[in-house]
């Protein structure tokens, strides 16, 4: 009898465990390498259709964008985040620690820049 207790205490330990891994977590093995990865969402911010505001009004909403990405860093929510400058319009680059699509979506609405349509967002898992 004790060792069935035993048993079934080890085998829902096991099960726990289990069941607390991140789906976003997974390994894969080649030869004797096993790769542990795990995914992202990848946000490219473009350049939007409205990008007139006046000098003082751009200094508050890159005010607002970088507390912005400073809330998200202290949440947990991103891995990385930086400015792209090649003169181009995609502007940066945004790897959101998050487990979708939706929910990246959804802190970058809340983003000065993409509320006033300076620039928009692109996301990839």
């Amino acid at each position: 009898m004790k060792s069935y207790i035993l048993a079934t205490i080890i085998t829902l330990c096991a099960f726990g465990t289990t069941a607390q891994e991140s789906s976003r977590e997974f390994s894969y093995q080649e030869g004797d390498l096993t790769f542990h990865m795990k995914s992202y969402v990848l946000c490219l911010l473009k350049s939007g259709p409205k990008r007139n505001q006046y000098s003082t009004e751009y200094s508050k909403l890159m005010e607002g964008h970088l507390t912005h990405f400073n809330d998200l860093a202290e949440k947990g929510k991103i891995a990385m985040v930086g400015p792209i400058d090649e003169g181009s319009d995609l502007k940066g680059i945004i790897i959101f620690d998050v487990a979708s699509i939706e929910e990246a979506r959804k802190l970058e609405e809340q983003d000065p820049m993409i509320k006033a349509k300076r620039q928009t967002m692109e996301l990839h898992t």
